[in-house]
């Protein structure tokens, strides 16, 4: 079995991290998979193909930003929020993509694939299996609806549009997703987390398909608790310290939430000034030696990492972890925070209440809410049993998120698909 992965990163983005970790959880288990992508960034790596011209994936990511830019009134807000998909290359003229048997599609916009190179994959002939790290695939151009429901009704009107009429590009887009899905033959999107599955079902678009839960894999080995105190000295990190970890591709991104992170540590300051003292944050992703500057407590911004081995020593670091987002699926730094052992603080939003187990090895606060969230932090460090939740959060991880456990789920779905093909 020949499973080829497409995602239009190598290693950049949750749904980059969660389709390399896969491919390798299937070599792992017997299975000849590779990834395809727009640009590699890893070169090195035998398993990632990237597209054979660079510069015609530059020039369809510009031709679709630009073309939304002007749509958009030359305007540069939320420019990044939406995807039209006009714009793209076709891989099924690809030696890699002739070779496969089964083609894994993950998350493929900005300039990677069009609406028309989707089609042309349907109709290859060859079972796709799409794994969903956002709503695009059943919302009209945006990646996550926030409040708006319009979606379930075709679009239109779209609140994300600076000009927006029932007929405008988002109800095109959705248009034209509905003819394309409603045509597909063997074709199952995959979901991870539960939440985005029920969503996905109860859409219109996707109501009527194929749609399973499996969840990210993770490295359960690398990503495992270590000695803390060997882990802040190689860091430069204070001992004396309970240290909150707030990681995201870009930290500055109003969705991750970061603001409420700032104003639920002002809270707690100021009911005790202690906590100045005893607390410290970490923080890391883009844009963090920016807004580092922002606490009232002791911060060290450690920038971008990518490094799986870093990341997971960051993480041994760490005595809590945080994500207040204000939407989220099922984030992988959720994954990687409990297989390491740390107890997670996390929003009331999307799959993360069912990540979290309340009170056992975390604390679930409400969106958008610094008084819930500090809340949550003070239970943590200050009320839970520290050293139980941790162990908890690790026994958790591991049932759930094996690599082991979601191969073969992965493999029960591509025999299946590829057994209802040879019957046709």
């Amino acid at each position: 079995m020949k499973v080829l992965m497409v995602n239009t990163s190598g290693r950049t983005g949750g749904a980059a991290i969660a389709a390399r970790r896969l491919t390798a959880t299937l070599q792992n288990h017997g299975v000849y998979a590779k990834m395809l992508v727009a640009n590699s960034e890893d070169s090195a790596n035998m398993s990632v193909v990237a597209l054979p011209h660079k510069w015609l994936h530059k020039w369809h990511f510009l031709a679709e930003r630009l073309f939304l830019y002007v749509m958009q009134g030359f305007k540069r807000k939320g420019l990044f929020d939406i995807d039209p998909a006009l714009s793209g290359t076709d891989i099924t003229r690809l030696k890699v993509f002739k070779e496969a048997d089964i083609i894994h599609l993950h998350w493929v916009n900005q300039g990677f694939l069009s609406l028309g190179d989707i089609r042309r994959i349907l109709v290859s002939g060859k079972p796709v299996v799409w794994t969903m790290h956002d709503m695009w695939p059943f919302a009209g151009v945006c990646h996550y609806v926030h409040d708006c429901e319009r979606y379930q009704s075709g679009c239109g009107l779209c609140p994300r549009l600076t000009y927006g009429f029932s007929k405008d590009l988002s109800h095109r887009v959705w248009k034209k997703k509905q003819r394309l899905w409603n045509m597909a033959g063997k074709l199952a999107f995959v979901a991870c987390s539960k939440w985005l599955a029920d969503t996905a079902l109860g859409s219109t678009l996707l109501g009527n398909q194929r749609v399973e839960n499996i969840v990210n894999p993770i490295d359960c080995k690398l990503y495992s608790p270590r000695d803390k105190a060997e882990a802040r000295q190689k860091l430069g990190l204070p001992q004396d310290k309970t240290l909150i970890l707030f990681c995201a591709y870009n930290v500055a991104l109003p969705i991750k939430g970061l603001a409420y992170l700032q104003r639920a540590l002002e809270l707690l300051v100021a009911r005790d000034g202690e906590w100045r003292d005893k607390i410290g944050v970490l923080l890391v992703g883009k844009s963090s030696e920016a807004v580092g500057s922002g606490f009232c407590v002791e911060t060290r911004a450690l920038g971008f990492v990518d490094d799986e081995q870093q990341k997971a020593q960051i993480y041994n670091a760490a005595d809590l972890f945080v994500i207040p987002s204000l939407q989220d699926n099922l984030p992988n730094t959720i994954v990687e925070a409990k297989a390491s052992g740390l107890p997670v603080v996390g929003t009331r939003v999307g799959g993360i209440p069912r990540m979290i187990d309340h009170k056992i090895d975390g604390y679930i606060v409400e969106p958008q809410n610094a008084e819930s969230l500090a809340e949550g932090i003070e239970w943590v460090i200050g009320e839970a049993d520290l050293k139980e939740i941790s162990a908890q959060s690790r026994r958790n991880a591991v049932a759930q998120y094996s690599e082991t456990a979601v191969a073969q789920k992965y493999i029960r779905l591509y025999e299946e698909l590829l057994n209802d093909k040879m019957k046709q």
